[in-house]
């Protein structure tokens, strides 16, 4: 397995990414994975020396080029081709690595998933999705958190396919909850998408669809996958950010549960939808997140997820 670490992306480039690809390989025997990591050879020389011992695990792929956090995503894949996250997308789209991670651009890393190796036929449009603590101390999945600020109906219905293909697949649950994020319980409460949405999942068959689950029910044992658009699916998931910059971070608390709200423990975001495996770093991202990241695609890869996003959204054959 050939997966692609963007060495450039991040507020921390390429120190902390370095790190993560070093804590990665002193804590996984996994022989079978390749890191290509692409950056700035010059800019990354100080911190590779600390990789010697792993050369036989990763080959250093040369991307002069950097592409800002503040930059128009789409211009700035266009003017720079020698990025390392255009050079990451075109490493994947050429079958050169059968995955991608960056903590960099997030427009950009959008723009190049969903241009470069584009959408599954048959899915309207992709979708990245975050873990949310649950009080058993597990993980709920949370979908659309940020790609998808206005949506239709049809698209959150997707989103509930996607989440539980996600759930079964990698998470190994094997019947997931999926429920609606809703102002309430009951049929017929929300907005005009809510209300739209809830039969759509009521009668779609291969989902296990509970209802609707408030805001506080999120961090509760009810359901494995939430939908929603991506306007709330984002506030959410800044919202819990903030419990534990607040908590943990600011006020010095100590507890197990207010440690899974750190967003390093599962790394970044997978985009769901498209034809390979791509994670999204938070620009903050120290090593922690990128070694986590890197778990997770080679977990999204094995699991084979994107072949089974093909199978179940594949175009109905003619008569």
């Amino acid at each position: 397995m050939r997966v692609g670490v963007d060495l450039m992306g991040g507020d921390y480039a390429p120190d902390e990414a370095v790190k993560g690809v070093k804590m990665y390989f002193e804590q996984t025997l996994d022989t079978d994975v390749h890191l290509l990591l692409i950056g700035d050879p010059v800019a990354a020389a100080p911190y590779l020396t600390s990789l010697d011992e792993y050369r036989d695990r990763f080959t250093l792929i040369e991307a002069s080029e950097v592409i800002g956090m503040h930059e128009h995503p789409t211009k700035a894949l266009k003017e720079k081709p020698n990025s390392s996250i255009a050079i990451g997308f075109g490493l994947l789209q050429k079958g050169k690595s059968d995955a991608f991670i960056s903590a960099g651009n997030t427009g950009a890393m959008l723009v190049g998933a969903m241009y470069s190796i584009k959408t599954i036929e048959g899915v309207l449009r992709p979708s990245i999705a975050s873990p949310l603590p649950n009080i058993n101390g597990g993980y709920n999945f949370l979908l659309d958190v940020g790609i998808n600020a206005d949506c239709k109906p049809e698209h959150l219905v997707q989103f509930a396919q996607l989440g539980s293909i996600y759930a079964r697949h990698v998470l190994g649950v094997e019947e997931p909850r999926v429920a609606l994020l809703n102002l309430g319980e009951e049929e017929g409460k929300g907005n005009i998408l809510c209300q739209a949405t809830y039969p759509l999942l009521k009668d779609q068959a291969g989902i296990n669809f509970v209802g609707n689950v408030e805001g506080r029910d999120i961090f509760l044992d009810k359901a494995e996958v939430v939908v929603c658009e991506g306007f709330v699916g984002n506030v959410v998931i800044k919202m819990a950010e903030s419990v534990y910059d607040i908590f943990k971070v600011a006020k010095g608390f100590q507890d197990d549960l207010l440690d899974s709200f750190n967003f390093e423990v599962y790394g970044g975001t997978p985009v769901l939808g498209i034809n390979s495996p791509v994670i999204i770093g938070h620009g903050i991202s120290h090593a922690l997140a990128f070694k986590n990241m890197i778990e997770l695609v080679c977990k999204l890869t094995r699991s084979n997820l994107i072949g089974a996003f093909k199978e179940h959204f594949k175009p109905a054959p003619t008569q």
